[in-house]
């Protein structure tokens, strides 16, 4: 809380004062830790990062391998005046904060779109926030085209269609889950397809600049204080600046999406979380809940995706002394080998893994956990 309200004050003073408050921000910022987790130097958790290039491609087969890495979250076209034979280098680097991502790119020109269709099947719904450090773009949502360019910051819903271009460019992105924002009530729904500018944005992109300038040096103790600065400064930078007011059918949605998801997690263990509950909490017809959760694969299908990872959240508390078979009962799973079967499909190990791991104070490497092997996977595993 008092953090909260310290970052709250120093907004609020950029607001009015004319000085740079760049240095007054990076006192808050984390402190990047030197101490091994386990007490011992050589292993010291490394900051798992996902890169791509076409560099290694010939010339007419570059952008087909980027179409290809990119087709999780957007479909990719050449612009109308190129061949795929002139090459298309491009180079991307993913890191993944264990709750967010960061992303590093570089492309030539190229349009991109998220279509319907892809929405619809897909459950990728999270925000993604971008900062050109070259270049510019331009991106449509329902008619209305925003463009983005060096020192502004764009703001989208990915569970939303939307298509645009960009000229040759240079930016760095944050992926980040709706449910990061849960303790705020959400981003505002009007913050889809914006973009802002201003001091506080200005600090949010020298904090992003300072984590790239880092990121060799974060280790698994940094994140959770690396995720929570990143979730008061990106919220305390779009509320203040975003109507309140709800724009359009797709803005409801969002934040009806968000009151859905606070319920969900404040009843993981209840027995009657079931749709007809989430209907009249919402206000809403059955028809329109599985509408709404139709991108996610399902309301039931989310329901169980976060009962499992609560259930792997407390497996990998090393202050949790419960059985397997409670923390299972605990969340809403009739039997443990119900439970286990469920727990082994979603993360490729068993419960009984992540005990193991956890009490060899390896944890963070656990197979598949975070080190997934495409692009499209860690955004399809985003948040656990």
């Amino acid at each position: 809380m008092l953090r909260r309200k310290a970052i709250t004050m120093m907004w609020n003073k950029t607001e009015t004062s004319s000085e740079q408050p760049t240095l007054v921000e990076r006192r808050r910022w984390p402190r990047i830790s030197e101490a091994p987790l386990c007490g011992n130097a050589t292993d010291l958790p490394v900051l798992v990062s996902l890169p791509f290039s076409t560099s290694n491609e010939a010339p007419n087969r570059q952008f087909l391998a980027w179409r290809k890495h990119m087709a999780p979250l957007v479909d990719a076209y050449l612009p109308e005046s190129a061949e795929a034979a002139d090459g298309f280098a491009a180079s991307q680097t993913v890191w993944n904060l264990e709750g967010a991502l960061l992303v590093q790119q570089q492309t030539p020109a190229f349009r991109y779109e998220r279509p319907a269709e892809k929405v619809r099947f897909s459950a990728i719904d999270h925000w993604q926030i971008t900062f050109l450090r070259t270049g510019r773009t331009w991106t449509s949502v329902n008619g209305h085209v925003v463009e983005n360019e060096p020192g502004m910051m764009e703001i989208r819903a990915l569970g939303c269609p939307f298509y645009g271009r960009t000229i040759s460019a240079q930016s760095v992105s944050l992926i980040l889950p709706c449910d990061l924002f849960a303790d705020h009530g959400g981003l505002p729904g009007a913050s889809n397809n914006i973009v802002l500018g201003g001091e506080r944005v200005k600090l949010l992109a020298d904090y992003i600049a300072f984590l790239e300038a880092n990121l060799d040096r974060l280790t698994k103790d940094d994140l959770h204080s690396v995720r929570n600065q990143l979730q008061e400064m990106i919220f305390h930078s779009v509320a203040p600046l975003v109507n309140g007011h709800t724009t359009g059918d797709r803005s409801s949605e969002i934040g009806l999406m968000t009151k859905a998801r606070r319920f969900i997690q404040n009843n993981l263990g209840s027995a009657d979380l079931t749709p007809e509950a989430l209907s009249r909490e919402l206000a809403i017809s059955r028809t329109r809940l599985y509408g709404l959760f139709q991108a996610s694969g399902g309301v039931l299908n989310y329901v169980r995706r976060r009962r499992l990872l609560a259930a792997r959240a407390a497996l990998a508390d090393l202050s949790n002394g419960q059985k397997i078979a409670d923390i299972a009962g605990n969340l809403g799973f009739e039997s443990a080998a119900n439970f286990s079967r469920a727990f082994t499909h979603e993360f490729g190990y068993s419960p009984s893994e992540v005990r193991r791991h956890t009490g060899e104070c390896k944890v963070g490497h656990l197979p598949q956990m975070t080190e997934t092997s495409t692009f499209g996977d860690w955004l399809n595993t985003l948040g656990i």
